[in-house]
C-alpha cells in the first residue's frame, strides 16, 4: 500500500495530504482527543492569562540561548566553518525516525561540535506514531549511540499538523510515553522536551501540559513562528511575540506535567523569489534585508522575556530560508552578518530592560559591565548622535552620522564610560 506522505527535499519538511478522506477517517478516530484538546483549552488558557502577571522571569544564560539549527548532511565540513565563524555555543539538528542508517553520520557530526551544546530533534513519521514497538527500538538506539554526546533531545515535532503523522493529541502522548519509559528505566541522566507544537496554536500545547498521563516534560519545545504576520512586533488576536512567549511561558510554570523551561526549537520568516525552496507561498516571503531585519528583533524579544532558554534559528544553510543560500556555492546572506554581530555582542549579556514607546524600542543590557542599547522602530523616525555614543548597524558598521535613522533595521549604540 503507498503512503500518503511524502517529503520535499526542497522545504525539508512533508508535503500536505492530499488524500482528504484519510484525513477524514483519522479525525474521526481522534474525535475523543479533539474534544479533550478543546476542554482543556476552554478551561487552561483563560488560567493562564489570568496569570500572566504573577510568573517572574528568570535569569536566561546567554551563550546558549543563541542556537542555530543545522543540517548535518549539507556541506557538513563548511557547516562547522561556518559555526565557528558565528560564535554560537549551541546548535539544534535534526534525525528522521525512517533514516536511522544515518545515525552513525549524525554521530560523526555532533562529535565534532563537542564543545557546543546540542539539541536533538527526533521527527516522527505514521509508522513509528503507529508502531510504538519500533519507536522504542530506534529511541533506544538513538540514546545509546548518543548517550553523553546530546544535552536535550527534542521528541517528536510540529504535532499538530496532520502532515507530520499524528492526528491528535493523545497519539503524540502516546509516542512520547515512549521515551518518558525509556529515559526513567535505562535513561535518567537524559533531558526531554516536548510537544514541538508550532504557531500560535495553544490550545493543542495546553492539552500536552494538562493531562493524565503519568509523564513530564524536562521541558517545553515549541516552533514559535510569526511569520504569516509580517514584523514580530505585529498583532495575531491581540497577541505579538513578546505575548506570546509570555502566555506560553505562564502555561508551562502552571503545568505540573513540565519542568519550568521552555525552548523556542524552531523559527524563522521564507525569503521572497526563492520556490520551490521556500517553505510557504510568496504571500509570506520577505526581502532578505526584511528578513535580517526580523529575525534580530526576534531574537531581542524573546531575550528580553527572560522566559526563553534558547531559540534556535532555522537554519544554516537552506536557500528558501537559511542564512545562507547553497543552491550556487554558498552565498551569505546579509542575515549571516547580522547573526554574528548580535552574538558578539550579547553572548555574554546581562540584560536590563525593554522600554517600548509608541513603536520605538529600547533594549538595554550589559556586556563586559558597559552598557549596550539596541533601538529600533516601527515608524522611522531620528535620534540625535551624542558624543558618549558608539553607534553601529545591526551588521557591525561603525555609524558617525549626526543624525541616526531608527527603523526597521536595530542600531547597537555603546554608551562610553564616564556617562
Amino acid at each position: 500500500m503507498k503512503t500518503p506522505y511524502e517529503w520535499d527535499n526542497y522545504s525539508d519538511q512533508p508535503y500536505q495530504l492530499k488524500d482528504k478522506e484519510y484525513k477524514k477517517k483519522m479525525r474521526r478516530y481522534e474525535l475523543f482527543s479533539l474534544i479533550q484538546t478543546l476542554f482543556t483549552a476552554l478551561i487552561m488558557l483563560p488560567v493562564s492569562l489570568m496569570m500572566m502577571p504573577f510568573i517572574k522571569r528568570k535569569t536566561v544564560d546567554s551563550k546558549t540561548f543563541f542556537s542555530m539549527g543545522v543540517d548535518f548532511e549539507r556541506e557538513p565540513e563548511r557547516s562547522l566553518e561556518l559555526l565557528d565563524e558565528l560564535k554560537v555555543e549551541a546548535i539544534l539538528l535534526r534525525l528522521k525516525l525512517w533514516e536511522m542508517e544515518k545515525l552513525e553520520s549524525l554521530k560523526s557530526f555532533i562529535e565534532a561540535n563537542k564543545n557546543r551544546k546540542i539539541i536533538l530533534k527526533i521527527m516522527q513519521d505514521r509508522e513509528h506514531v503507529q508502531d510504538l514497538e519500533l519507536t522504542k527500538k530506534d529511541l533506544r538506539s538513538i540514546f545509546t549511540s548518543l548517550d553523553t554526546l546530546v544535552t536535550i533531545y527534542e521528541i517528536g515535532t510540529t504535532i499538530n499538523r496532520a502532515k507530520w503523522g499524528f492526528f491528535s493529541v493523545n497519539e503524540y502522548l502516546r509516542f512520547y510515553q515512549v521515551a518518558y519509559d525509556l529515559q526513567q528505566s535505562e535513561f535518567p541522566h537524559i533531558q526531554l522536551i516536548g510537544s514541538g507544537v508550532i504557531d500560535f496554536e495553544y490550545h493543542f500545547t495546553a492539552h500536552t501540559l494538562f493531562h493524565f498521563y503519568k509523564q513530564k516534560f524536562n521541558g517545553v519545545s515549541s516552533l514559535l513562528y510569526v511569520d504569516r504576520r509580517g514584523a514580530p512586533e505585529n498583532l495575531q488576536m491581540g497577541f505579538d511575540l513578546s505575548d506570546k512567549i509570555a502566555l506560553l511561558s505562564t502555561m508551562v510554570w502552571l503545568s505540573p506535567k513540565s519542568g519550568h523551561s521552555l525552548h523556542i526549537t524552531e523559527t524563522n520568516w521564507p525569503i521572497s523569489n526563492t520556490a520551490p525552496y521556500a517553505p510557504t507561498s510568496e504571500h509570506e516571503c520577505v526581502s532578505e534585508d526584511l528578513y535580517a531585519d526580523y529575525m534580530l528583533r526576534y531574537h531581542l524579544l524573546a531575550f528580553a522575556s527572560q522566559q526563553v532558554e534558547s531559540v534556535s534559528w532555522h537554519q544554516l544553510i537552506a536557500p528558501g530560508y537559511g542564512l545562507i543560500d547553497n543552491r550556487e556555492g554558498l552565498l551569505k546572506r546579509s542575515a549571516f552578518n547580522v547573526y554574528k554581530y548580535m552574538v558578539q555582542n550579547l553572548n555574554n549579556a546581562q540584560f536590563l530592560r525593554l522600554d517600548i514607546e509608541r513603536g520605538y524600542y529600547i533594549f538595554q543590557c550589559l556586556t563586559d559591565e558597559k552598557l549596550l542599547q539596541i533601538h529600533w522602530s516601527l515608524k522611522p523616525t531620528t535620534l540625535q548622535n551624542e558624543a558618549h555614543f558608539e553607534v553601529y548597524s545591526s551588521s557591525g558598521i561603525l555609524i558617525e552620522d549626526k543624525t541616526l535613522n531608527i527603523g526597521s533595521s536595530p542600531l547597537y549604540i555603546h554608551i562610553k564610560d564616564g556617562v
